[in-house]
């Protein structure tokens, strides 16, 4: 059974409280790691949170049978150190099995040297969180940073950027490649389950689908002012494509036989894998639609047909106008960043845009924060019903609106307070970069749940390196007064 964490010391184990972290260092490791250690030595704080982790135990758990499980606060670490560092799992490997003073956070001590970790048993626990105990988690660590700055009414930034899938770049032929060879490979795959004959040269399969997708992509239209050697290039290029999708057919073809064969003794697993290669045969019948009506009938395929993605269906194609960036793979992620830093609220937006959740967001972030008096927007969040009841929610909205503005709108943009909130709302894009810099621009994770618990996950890591960061300068600036004592008194 799962517990938050041991309590009882085991002999060589070093309370975590006692744990020293430098302070003079500038690495963002100790930041963390201080953070953390000020939540677990917080009597109240740890209780706040080993409850929360508390609620990712089954409830329904023998506690006689089996092996005990990774405690919560050891998942917390990792967890926190893989975000915060944007490492992948052999980095975190290292460090968790290497680095003291990790180790001594996880509550190792010198006597189990030779407890390490592997690295599935990282990925299996790592990805047990849910966005929501996160959201929880993250709530109690606002909390203890606000308490330190001793703030009684918040003001806020409220701003979107995108996090992007860890996608290839899309196009409807190397999509019809992704699907064609899953469609081979888990073909072979149940038909060796299931004994079936025919599917011994996959491999070559696959091989030849994927000479006949470079052909297709090498293939270049004729720059040249002859008509007649543009139209002769044109029928080759059509020509590549009708080839590529014709073996695509047959391979798509032979894949249905088989899984249409009668099998003896099928099982649960074979139905699951037949349904994930019928899947994927699905996905090819489109792109090679697509293809047909894009190249041969040089038709135009609307946006809203078209997939990003086989792998990670819930992208999107995302284009913001940014200089030198046109087109983002992934989901925008809405924040809501406290002046001081700490990021109050988030929200994965899903086919939304910024004016369509404005209200929402600072409806939820105000549930956690009743306080919240002042947010500031960009023009992208603007909308008249947003004006309207975004005023009866806050003292001040900085909300500067799309298009010319009329005389009691500008002058209200041309007040005192709200130019000196809309200068001060830049600084948000400080938040955003710390964030990208932190494990938030890509997400490694894969599906929508997993992309979920990503953000979460970084946006809590965050947090916690600032409360830690926040704790080191405090350190810092005693050790200079204590210092300067002793210069005086000698």
């Amino acid at each position: 059974m799962r517990t938050a964490t041991k309590t009882q010391l085991q002999l060589g184990e070093l309370d975590i409280a006692n744990i020293h972290i430098d302070p003079r260092s500038r690495d963002d490791i100790p930041q963390l790691l201080s953070g953390l250690q000020y939540l677990y030595s917080d009597n109240k704080l740890r209780e706040a949170i080993f409850q929360i982790l508390e609620k990712l135990t089954p409830q329904k758990v023998s506690t006689e049978l089996g092996r005990p499980g990774m405690m919560w606060w050891k998942i917390l670490v990792m967890g926190s150190l893989r975000l915060n560092l944007n490492c992948d799992y052999d980095r975190l490997q290292e460090l968790v099995n290497h680095h003291n003073t990790i180790r001594q956070m996880l509550g190792h001590g010198f006597t189990d040297d030779d407890k390490t970790y592997s690295l599935q048993t990282l990925k299996d626990n790592v990805q047990l969180f849910t966005p929501e105990i996160l959201d929880e988690i993250n709530q109690v660590v606002v909390g203890a940073g606000l308490k330190l700055k001793k703030k009684d009414s918040l003001a806020a930034r409220c701003d979107s950027f995108v996090v992007k899938t860890d996608v290839h770049y899309p196009t409807d032929i190397n999509l019809l490649f992704d699907a064609m060879r899953k469609t081979l490979a888990l073909t072979a795959d149940y038909a060796r389950m299931n004994q079936l004959s025919g599917w011994r040269q996959s491999k070559f399969n696959i091989r030849q689908i994927k000479r006949a997708y470079r052909a297709v992509q090498q293939m270049k239209r004729s720059s040249s002012k002859d008509e007649a050697k543009k139209q002769k290039q044109q029928k080759a290029i059509i020509q590549a494509h009708q080839d590529y999708i014709e073996l695509a057919r047959q391979f798509m073809v032979k894949s249905q036989t088989t899984l249409a064969t009668n099998v003896a003794d099928i099982n649960l697993a074979s139905v699951v894998k037949a349904l994930e290669i019928q899947a994927f045969i699905d996905h090819a019948a489109r792109q090679i639609d697509q293809i047909e009506r894009r190249i041969i009938q040089d038709n135009k395929i609307p946006h809203d047909e078209k997939v990003f993605s086989l792998f990670q269906p819930h992208t999107e194609w995302i284009s913001k106008g940014k200089a030198g960036v046109p087109v983002e793979l992934g989901l925008r992620v809405c924040l809501v960043e406290e002046t001081e830093g700490y990021i109050l609220h988030h929200r994965v937006m899903q086919k939304e845009a910024d004016n369509q959740i404005a209200i929402d967001i600072i409806s939820e972030t105000q549930a956690r924060y009743p306080t919240l008096a002042a947010c500031s927007f960009d023009k992208g969040f603007h909308s008249p019903e947003n004006q309207r009841e975004l005023a009866k929610k806050l003292d001040q909205v900085v909300l500067p609106k799309k298009g010319r503005c009329n005389q009691q709108e500008q002058a209200r943009e041309d007040s005192d307070a709200f130019k000196a909130a809309r200068r001060k709302h830049s600084a948000v894009e400080s938040g955003i970069n710390a964030l990208e810099v932190h494990g938030l621009d890509k997400c490694l994770d894969h599906g929508i749940t997993g992309y979920r618990r990503y953000i979460a996950l970084a946006i809590a890591a965050r947090n916690i390196q600032k409360l830690g960061s926040e704790l080191i300068k405090k350190t810092r600036k005693q050790e200079k007064r204590r210092r300067d004592r002793e210069k005086l008194a000698a």
